[in-house]
């Protein structure tokens, strides 16, 4: 822990105006809201720490939608990441790691120095559980990526978490003045979507071919933005890595939450919210609301049912590729211990049942009755099938019914170390090519493998086909990965020396009989 906060604390700094003109010009990026000089490292230069918003959301803005740019013809230093968003900072939170504040709306570009331009653009939207998290994670920093995929931009962006990003306010009789505090996460994602989509030229750019990609909570953000209005006019692609609209909760579930943490705090009012100390506001949030922070499906942001609108083709003009891994709970079991995941396995799974029929009991009771294996996999299955796995297949379903193209993958690689097995988020520093950064996988993929992964996604970034030929293909073999399709639901199996396509009725991931249905819940 000692060496990931170093490892994070050096990605800080305060960015400051240059005044004097002294900076290296070749290094300097002129955009609406300034002149941004970055730094060079290799052939990577980076620009950290730009705002993409006009006032950050701070005193008389908290809770309030992300203010635009206004123009400035300053110069600044990009040389540091921004705060992190406000989260839990106890020593044993990774939020405990981050420098911290609410002025937090900033992204940062990565771009290689060779005078290309119209290069298509990867948006990362970081995960967390919309609760913690930020743009420093050691393996989602970008510059390694860049380096060895020199033709595309990669871009990072944070949001607001938590208590000031997802907490539903204008149920309060002061509340009206706060219509939007229930997503503005969401709606600072967007933000900054439209920050890059008008600035992004400048870096080489092209904002006509925008993909967004996101793990976690960020796959769950971005199946959820291009439900969003007037979305698509910044992306025409979207990557969700162990996320789906299933990470949502509906008006009633978001001010059940809201009045929990207003009554242990003894609050009425949104007045009476604002005189609270920050950090009790937000430790008492997150012990009361673990896990239960999501976006809202408010009718206005969000529609009321988004599977619905992926049914009906809000998103068939995308190309949407998306999966997630063998064993995403075991991340869980393996960060709780056994016996804390099956205390608290136990809880969600009883408040789960609480919401069904007698008929829906019985076939959730009847699914975890045939799991046979450790003792913390009868809730681990269930919630692999629940959270991940079912969401993921309905998706990938009705964009697929729309219309509209999907590409579906199931991540098999699994970690050296006791209970992770193929469990959430072990792709990531795969993804980002950090093989150093073990702290969940154990080990160092085959290398093969890993640049494969990587070349697969920006292939699609580019042509919105994540199929490679023999000659783009690090071990010189064609990887064709087929469209899912409703007759045999093909999917990309990322086995660590066999990239290869199987059928979903063939491999049988879901439990479409006990599990499908589930998906009509959403995640609480």
């Amino acid at each position: 822990m000692i060496e990931a906060k170093e490892k994070m604390l050096a990605l800080y700094g305060e960015n400051k105006k240059i005044t004097d003109g002294h900076y290296d010009h070749s290094l300097a990026v002129k955009c609406i809201n300034g002149t941004f000089v970055g730094k060079k490292s290799a052939n990577v230069m980076a620009f950290k720490g730009i705002p993409f918003v006009g006032q950050q959301p701070v005193g008389e803005l908290r809770w309030k939608a992300p203010v635009d740019v206004v123009p400035d013809d300053g110069v600044y230093e990009a040389y540091y990441n921004g705060k992190a968003p406000r989260q839990d900072g106890s020593p044993s939170q990774v939020g405990g790691l981050y420098p911290q504040g609410e002025d937090c709306l900033y992204l940062n570009v990565w771009q290689a120095d060779d005078g290309v331009i119209n290069k298509p653009v990867m948006v990362w939207i970081h995960g967390g559980a919309f609760e913690i998290g930020g743009t420093a994670e050691p393996r989602e920093e970008g510059a390694n990526f860049v380096e060895e995929n020199p033709d595309v931009i990669l871009v990072s962006i944070e949001y607001r978490l938590g208590v000031f990003g997802f907490f539903h306010l204008s149920h309060l009789p002061d509340g009206a003045d706060y219509p939007d505090a229930q997503n503005l996460g969401l709606l600072d994602q967007l933000m900054g979507l439209k920050w890059v989509h008008e600035n992004i030229a400048a870096f080489g750019g092209d904002p006509e071919n925008v993909t967004i990609f996101g793990q976690s909570a960020g796959g769950g953000s971005v199946t959820l933005l291009p439900l969003m209005k007037d979305s698509h006019q910044y992306f025409k692609r979207v990557i969700a890595q162990s996320g789906a609209p299933v990470f949502t909760r509906s008006v009633d579930e978001a001010i059940a939450c809201t009045n929990e943490v207003m009554d242990i705090l003894g609050c009425k009012t949104v007045a009476d919210l604002q005189k609270v100390d920050v950090e009790k506001l937000i430790l008492t949030a997150s012990d009361a609301l673990n896990l239960r922070v999501w976006a809202e499906r408010d009718g206005r942001i969000l529609p009321l049912d988004p599977y619905e609108a992926y049914l009906n083709g809000a998103a068939k003009d995308l190309d949407i590729m998306q999966g997630c891994t063998k064993d995403e709970m075991n991340y869980f079991v393996f960060g709780f211990d056994v016996e804390g995941w099956n205390a608290f396995g136990a809880a969600r799974k009883a408040k789960k049942l609480a919401q069904l029929s007698e008929e829906e009991k019985a076939l959730v009771v009847s699914f975890c009755n045939d799991i046979h294996g450790e003792s913390y996999e009868n809730t681990s299955r269930l919630f692999d099938q629940l959270v991940f796995i079912a969401p993921l297949i309905r998706l990938s379903e009705n964009q697929t019914m729309a219309g509209g193209k999907s590409y579906t993958y199931f991540f098999t690689v699994e970690s050296s170390l006791p209970l992770m097995k193929s469990g959430h988020a072990i792709e990531l520093s795969t993804v980002f090519n950090h093989p150093e950064e073990t702290f969940l996988t154990g080990r160092q993929f085959d290398a093969t493998f890993s640049k494969t992964m990587r070349k697969m996604w920006v292939q699609f970034a580019k042509t919105g086909n994540p199929s490679l030929s023999a000659s783009e293909s690090p071990d010189g073999k064609a990887k064709e990965w087929p469209l899912y399709d409703l007759e045999n639901k093909q999917l990309m199996i990322f086995d660590e020396f066999n990239i290869h396509p199987e059928k979903e009725s063939e491999r049988k991931i879901l439990d479409w009989d006990r599990m499908y249905f589930l998906t009509k819940y959403y995640c609480l």
